[in-house]
């Protein structure tokens, strides 16, 4: 006759069992670690975002992707950083006119514009913060994932920057001819002034090839600038007439 077991062991038994039933399966745990590396993940490049928009509310960028692709294949770039009070007021009303004339009404993306442009079924609509961010933090061409990472990080620079530091960094960024960047360095290289002293045709006829600056000339402009001209200072002297210049004017 076999020897009952003792009761200690029959307890370390039934306590192995409960701790194997207890014990998750294979899929469980790594299904666990994958959701703590996304959290992990997340959170860090969330600190990285917060952190970079951050410091550029503080410091002016040094440069950018495109810039530096563009100094590589031209052999250099023309850029003149200069504070917002150093440009003509009617050069910040011109590209805001041209650009995203409801500038200070929006809070980063003009939803109203997006829905415009896709019942037509045309892109752009992108707002001058958008723009912003992709000159500054991302890369030029089309492509959804960008598009993504645009539409998230752009209400988080409309949180930390002022509508005045969105568009000192928009003008001293923005592409105005190859290898020109910057409205101070378009200033100079389409009329030998600086952008403190453009005038109000100077002034629009710099925000009319911002859309194309390379197929563009602002000293020589084709009969479609200078219409696209024309529009644009109404445009600012509606802008500036209706209060919709008022978050960036002092």
């Amino acid at each position: 006759m076999a020897d009952t077991p003792k009761p200690n062991k029959r307890r370390a038994r039934k306590s192995a069992r409960d701790t194997a039933a207890k014990k998750p399966g294979l899929g469980l745990r790594v299904l666990r670690a994958v959701r703590r590396v996304l959290v992990w993940g997340g959170g860090g490049i969330a600190g990285f975002v917060l952190i970079w928009t951050l410091l550029y509310a503080l410091i002016n960028p040094p440069t950018n992707a495109y810039m530096l692709s563009e100094s590589r294949r031209l052999g250099g770039v023309s850029q003149d950083w200069v504070a917002l009070d150093r440009i003509a007021p009617v050069m910040i009303r011109s590209a805001v006119a041209a650009e995203d004339a409801n500038f200070c009404l929006h809070w980063g993306l003009d939803v109203n514009a997006i829905r415009d442009a896709m019942e037509r079924g045309r892109g752009g609509a992108s707002t001058i913060s958008q723009q912003v961010v992709k000159n500054v933090f991302l890369w030029h061409g089309r492509s959804w994932a960008r598009k993504s990472i645009e539409a998230l990080w752009t209400p988080v620079t409309e949180v930390f920057w002022s509508k005045r530091r969105i568009l000192e960094i928009y003008l001293n960024v923005a592409e105005f001819d190859a290898g020109v960047f910057g409205v101070q360095a378009a200033a100079r290289h389409y009329f030998g002034v600086d952008a403190a002293d453009l005038t109000a045709t100077q002034a629009a006829r710099l925000a009319a090839i911002l859309p194309a600056p390379k197929e563009r000339s602002a000293a020589n402009p084709s009969s479609f600038t200078r219409n696209r001209a024309a529009q644009i200072l109404q445009g600012a002297a509606t802008i500036a007439a209706d209060g919709r210049a008022e978050c960036f004017e002092r």
